[in-house]
């Protein structure tokens, strides 16, 4: 095949995917049997055209296509028909990729947890061929503080995902948007798989995956579950937990390191001695004659570090669009609370407050206490966790909100301002998660940055980093 001949059966690829997305029909029979035909002139089987067939029962069949799916879209040189030969398979296996991830099956029916479990794979390759980390377009926890844009390989123009980059360079999708629609259709399965039902047998909700969408629906239906199925609920929640403090328990270990205290004077113990300073302060002992060093004092490493004790009060938005930086903000207030001279105390809210200081050292518990959705007040939390405060220059409120309030938004931020004038380390948070879109009150952005606290939004590493400059100072 010539290069026109190529480019034209890429073309027929690519229709063949749009109508089988969108529903077409009458148009989609000619190109679902033109697309046919370019399958067997590449000798492939024409099982890569089945949206119902799963990619890792594809492979089980036809392991000679592993190769195909498990690396990632690099395009290649099309100067030579043998790589434009190249790009119209990967055109074919990009197609599959995208079918099975947002296909019609993907879009109408009931789900169940087998379904599910194998949608997490299907997309789990799509990451792959896109060489993102595992996980991280659907926002989970061991992608947290990364940037999988970064690191994709495949990427188009102006950062974006590229998805036709490699593959016909048809159209970009940016990371922003792909892990939107991931997050959404996510969810959307979730809905829709009669959870009730799953959570009660042990061996479907062994299938389920922990994930961002599927802990949000548990703690939604949480009060409606009893028995086996809150067994299983309560499981797949501390799942998730644990995989995203270790995630996030190590970025806070990396960026928390106190200054070293010079007033305490340094242990005289071995492991403690400067030697090079030692030999320094000595050369003038030096014997030429002996070629001997005599040492008259040994000195030491200083590794106290300052200690200042810091309170630590988090003032967490429990509606239902904040329950991933409510997740995420919740964990790292207990991590908080782990380290030494640091005293976390938690508030949950919506159009009333809860304290919840007392299980801050537990996440899981506390995420089953909170109860999302209602109203937003904002200034009623504030002045609740206002009474926490002991002395302003030695404590950060750290609020997590989309910063819509319920009531007055002038007399909020003049009580925002105040706390700010006190001397408080007031730490504004819109959300802390990679994934999806969010919304935070456009108002609210613009008069906290004339402040010099303009509202922290994206990896829970800007956070952690905001809280480092005042508990190691």
């Amino acid at each position: 095949m010539d290069t026109e001949q190529i480019a034209q059966r890429r073309q027929v690829v690519y229709w063949r995917l749009l109508t089988s997305m969108f529903g077409f029909s009458e148009q989609g029979a000619n190109f679902e049997n033109m697309a046919t035909e370019v399958v067997g002139e590449l000798n492939l089987p024409q099982l890569i055209l089945d949206p119902n067939i799963s990619i890792e029962h594809l492979l089980h069949r036809y392991p000679e296509l592993e190769a195909d799916f498990n690396n990632p879209i690099i395009p290649q040189d099309d100067a030579a028909t043998e790589a434009e030969t190249a790009t119209l398979r990967r055109a074919l296996v990009f197609s599959k990729l995208l079918l099975n991830s947002f296909g019609p099956n993907t879009q109408t029916g009931v789900v169940t947890a087998q379904q599910y479990a194998q949608w997490l794979k299907d997309v789990g390759f799509l990451e792959k061929a896109l060489g993102c980390q595992p996980g991280s377009l659907r926002g989970n926890g061991p992608s947290i503080g990364k940037n999988p844009g970064n690191q994709n390989q495949g990427s188009g123009n102006g950062g974006g995902m590229g998805a036709g980059s490699g593959t016909g360079g048809g159209f970009t999708v940016t990371e922003e948007q792909l892990r939107a629609t991931l997050k959404a259709l996510e969810g959307e399965l979730i809905h829709r798989m009669a959870l009730h039902e799953v959570l009660k047998d042990d061996r479907l909700a062994s299938q389920l995956t922990p994930s961002m969408a599927l802990v949000e629906q548990l703690l939604r239906e949480k009060a409606n579950l009893s028995g086996n199925a809150l067994k299983n609920a309560k499981r797949l929640i501390q799942e998730y937990v644990d995989e995203l403090a270790q995630v996030l328990r190590l970025q806070v270990a990396q960026a928390v390191a106190g200054k070293i205290d010079y007033s305490v004077p340094p242990k005289r113990i071995f492991r403690n001695l400067d030697l090079k300073r030692t030999i320094w302060k000595n050369l003038t002992n030096w014997n030429p004659e002996e070629q001997r060093l005599f040492v008259d004092r040994l000195y030491y490493h200083h590794t106290a570090k300052k200690k200042t004790p810091t309170r630590m009060i988090v003032v967490v938005d429990q509606s239902g669009s904040m329950v991933d930086a409510m997740v995420q903000c919740t964990i790292l207030a207990s991590i908080f609370a782990g380290l030494p001279n640091v005293e976390v105390h938690l508030l949950a809210f919506d159009t009333q407050v809860i304290d919840l200081t007392a299980w801050v050292h537990d996440p899981f518990e506390v995420l089953l206490r909170t109860n999302l959705g209602g109203g937003t007040h904002i200034y009623l939390a504030l002045q609740e966790a206002a009474q926490k405060i002991l002395e302003p220059k030695n404590t950060a409120m750290v609020l997590i909100s989309d910063f819509y309030e319920g009531g007055s938004d002038q007399v909020l931020f003049d009580y925002i301002k105040s706390l700010k004038e006190s001397g408080l380390h007031f730490i504004p948070v819109g959300a802390v998660t990679s994934s999806g879109y969010f919304s935070v009150n456009q108002w609210f952005r613009d008069k906290l940055k004339e402040l010099g606290m303009p509202i922290l939004t994206g990896s829970p590493k800007k956070l952690i980093q905001e809280l480092k400059k005042v508990i190691v100072n």
